[in-house]
This record gives C-alpha cells, structure tokens and sequence, in this order.
C-alpha cells in the first residue's frame, strides 16, 4: 500500500453544519439559537459563572480556609516501603528515584511511620516525622536530614 492509495474510513469524514442557508437546510431563519434573547444575537458572549444578574453562586456562598500560595510538597516514603532494601544500606533520594519509589523530590523527601521497619537503614530524607524517626533508631539504622530543597 502507498501513501496515494491511503483513505479514509466510511464516515470518518463529516461535512461541517452550514446554519443560516434557507429553510430548506432545517438550520435557517434562526440557525438554530431560537427566537429572541441574549444568546439569540451576533456577538453574544456570557462571561463563565454570571447568572443573569442574579448574585453569582461563587459570591453567595462564604469564603471557607486558605490555600498557601507556594505550598510546600514532599515525595512520601514510609516505612514499609523501606523493608524493600539490603540491611546497612544508605537510602538517598536519589536512591529513591531510581528504584521508583517516588517519582518526583518535590521540595524534598518526607519519611513517614506507616508500617514497620526490620531492616538497619541509613535513611537520608529532607524531613521525618517523630513515630519514623524512633522506628528507624529502633531498628539500629540511623536518620540522616538534609538541607532544604526550596529556591
């Protein structure tokens, strides 16, 4: 088969809708918007969210929390995850990335305490939380911070 050969499947390709070509069309007259309105006329454009002068749903309901403007975002491990790995092992971020356990360091990397820890680990991490931190000195391994990742 050429290229010059090649075509296209039976209804793959559709004409486009030619509104306001006669009565005979079935889109004339109106083409379709109905009879009077503000939608009904050339140039007709309604911003997202406005309800007719009615008081916007975004404006009547209250404004509720807050959402920090440069959030900080860790890669999560816990402990579980941990047990994958050969007993003295020095566990890195980078160490991390390869083995696909976290895809992306974010502004760091945080060990949290679900599960369980059998395995002496050298853990290297950005941040710890407390019931991690003892689990992994319990086990004999030892916590390892690093600096901030943050611009």
């Amino acid at each position: 088969m050429e290229l010059h050969e090649l075509k296209f499947t039976p209804g793959a390709k559709k004409s486009r809708k030619r509104k306001g070509r006669g009565p005979g069309s079935g889109w004339g007259k109106t083409a379709g918007r109905g009879e009077k309105g503000q939608k009904s006329r050339s140039g007709a454009s309604i911003r997202p969210g406005f309800e007719g002068g009615q008081m916007p749903l975004a404006r009547r309901l209250p404004k509720v929390g807050f959402t920090s403007p440069s959030p900080v975002r860790y890669g999560i491990v816990n402990l579980s995850t941990l047990n994958g790995f050969e007993d003295g092992t020095e566990v890195t971020p980078e160490l991390l990335l390869e083995k696909r356990i976290v895809r992306k360091l974010y502004d760091g990397i945080k060990v949290l305490g679900r599960g369980s820890l059998e395995r002496k680990l050298e853990v290297w991490a950005h941040c710890f939380s407390a019931r991690a931190r003892e689990a992994i000195e319990a086990a004999g391994g030892t916590c390892q911070v690093i600096g901030s990742r943050r611009k």
